[in-house]
């Protein structure tokens, strides 16, 4: 699980890396910029998500050890 979140959040990262190029600074919320801002907004909720998920099992793995 631990490898699965590492590799979704690197694609998330790319993600935002990649459409942060498609960004028109001038226009941010028109045409093609409007459709880069969503999606590096979607990758930064699934950052955030792979991350309280990592921190969800490290809480059940301590659990357990109880």
């Amino acid at each position: 699980m631990k490898i699965l979140t590492l590799i979704l959040s690197i694609v998330a990262i790319a993600f935002i890396i990649f459409n942060a190029t498609k960004l028109n600074f001038d226009a941010l919320l028109s045409g093609e910029s409007f459709t880069a801002v969503i999606t590096i907004v979607a990758a930064l909720c699934a950052i955030t998500l792979l991350q309280i998920l990592r921190i969800s099992k490290k809480i059940e793995k301590l659990e357990k050890k109880r």
